[in-house]
């Protein structure tokens, strides 16, 4: 799927906390849209996607001098009190745009001259272990939450194929763990899955947050119904996946590995 870019300068970059992230006191976008386009993606149904007239997925909008704003927002922030950071809310920071933009990046050089409190970097791309240098230097205000909604390869390719394979999220986990980087599996939307995923992720990191539509979409599923996704449940035959249940599949699996206070479920997973 093609993805047409548009260059617009930002009057600001950071929004203040509500709803399911009121636990932080901003949001930070590098981007507006997302590349990857997953079938699931709640922004599909809020206002910055319905009433742009291009599809989900094929627009992105690169947001140019972000980090001079940002400095200048962040540093104002700071001198009023505790700043923590959700980045991003509303698309992937690491999206394949970031390799030649360096938005992201130039956000985190930023963060790095003037810390926030906590920052928790939302992802589901592999390119994260590119700026390792500049995580490694946050230390513990950072933690990289990376989307592995999944085990399985085909279903990542039915429900997102614009998404990166499994196995490159799986190998970005093992070497942010190397270097030494605060790290969480996001297990966000739950997507079928094996009996294995549990013993797969347990070498890799210490904490796993586990989430679906009906608890993290903010409409208590509405908006997820509304994209149709029952549906791509039906078409390969795992309508018993799309329930306010089966989250609890998952969570039982993954008390074969992993502790209790390791597992973390929904919102309280993204929290500070």
């Amino acid at each position: 799927m093609k993805t047409n870019l548009t260059y617009k300068v930002p009057k600001t970059l950071l929004n203040k906390g509500t709803g399911f992230l009121n636990g932080y006191t901003h949001t930070l976008n590098p981007y507006t849209g997302c590349a990857f386009g997953c079938s699931y993606c709640y922004v599909r149904q809020m206002p910055v996607s319905l009433f742009r007239k291009e599809d989900w997925g094929t627009w992105v909008d690169v947001k140019q001098q972000a980090s001079r704003v940002f400095a200048k927002e962040l540093q104002r922030a700071l001198t009023k009190g505790k700043v923590t950071l959700f980045m991003s809310s509303s698309t992937d920071p690491y999206q394949p745009a970031e390799y030649k933009e360096c938005i992201t990046r130039s956000l985190l050089e930023t963060m790095v001259q003037h810390p926030p409190d906590f920052v928790l970097v939302q992802t589901r791309s592999p390119l994260v272990t590119r700026d390792i240098d500049l995580l490694q230097q946050l230390g513990d205000r950072v933690r990289v939450s990376m989307t592995v909604e999944t085990d399985l390869d085909d279903m990542r390719k039915h429900f997102s194929p614009s998404a990166p394979p499994i196995a490159g999220r799986l190998r970005a986990l093992e070497q942010l763990r190397d270097a030494g980087i605060p790290t969480q599996v996001a297990i966000a939307p739950v997507l079928p899955s094996s009996e294995q995923f549990a013993a797969i992720l347990r070498p890799l990191v210490q904490r796993v947050c586990i989430d679906d539509y009906f608890m993290g979409d903010g409409s208590e599923g509405k908006r997820t119904r509304r994209l149709g996704m029952e549906l791509l449940y039906q078409q390969v035959g795992m309508e018993h996946w799309y329930h306010p249940d089966a989250y609890q599949t998952v969570v039982q699996r993954m008390k074969d590995c992993f502790a209790e206070d390791e597992i973390w479920i929904s919102q309280a997973g993204f929290e500070p």
